[in-house]
């Protein structure tokens, strides 16, 4: 009996493959151990992707582990993370339709306008400029430039600042409040595949 030698395996949590492709043990976890030992193990394929799985995949460490013993059985694995990747298959995407990208633009630029005017109208900002203007001058005046010019640029340098981007180019590192948003619906959704998967198992399990 030879001497086992331990190989130290991290799954990764999200991958991205085109169709039809083959997934090998370096694309679906990280490992560490003998040199030797890890670079064959890494061109091992665990997977094909076929049309049946249509545009998610959840790869268990069980077959990445069945793989490596399948390989060489006096390997000792020791698995960290996560129990599962979840491969998301990109297929090509379509060419966008001007037309509608432009009606889409449109909609939601008339309704983040709109959206603003209502609040605005709703606190009664302008009754509020004019009050600060009388406040601080003395006179009434019922369009008080003075304060409604600078409020509407630092409204939209507001907004900017908010999302982090100027067109494509980001401010700072940090992450907008868009970003952490999209994050936490990705994990969520993210969560919603791993149990839907294993419900689908254990239902095919059952009919067996």
């Amino acid at each position: 009996m030879g001497v086992k030698r331990t190989i130290y395996v991290k799954m990764r949590q999200r991958l991205q493959v085109p169709p039809d492709y083959k997934l090998r043990l370096g694309d679906v976890a990280q490992m560490t151990g003998p040199q030797e030992v890890v670079a064959v193990l890494q061109r091992l394929p665990v997977y094909q992707i076929t049309e049946k799985d249509k545009t998610h995949v959840v790869l268990d460490a069980m077959k990445v582990i069945e793989a490596i013993r399948r390989h060489d059985n006096n390997l000792e694995v020791n698995l960290f993370g996560s129990a599962a990747t979840i491969v998301e298959i990109i297929y090509e995407k379509r060419k966008v339709n001007v037309f509608f990208f432009a009606v889409i633009w449109l909609l939601l630029f008339i309704g983040s306008g709109l959206a603003i005017i209502y609040f605005h109208e709703d606190v009664s900002m302008q009754q509020v400029h004019q009050r600060l203007y009388y406040m601080i001058t003395g006179e009434i005046n019922r369009k008080p430039l003075l304060f409604q010019i600078p409020y509407s640029l630092g409204l939209g340098l507001g907004m900017v600042l908010f999302f982090n981007h100027v067109f494509q180019k980001r401010i700072n590192e940090e992450p907008s409040p868009l970003e952490v948003e999209v994050f936490q619906y990705q994990q969520s959704l993210d969560q919603y595949v791993l149990v839907n998967e294993n419900k689908e198992s254990t239902k095919q399990l059952e009919d067996d």
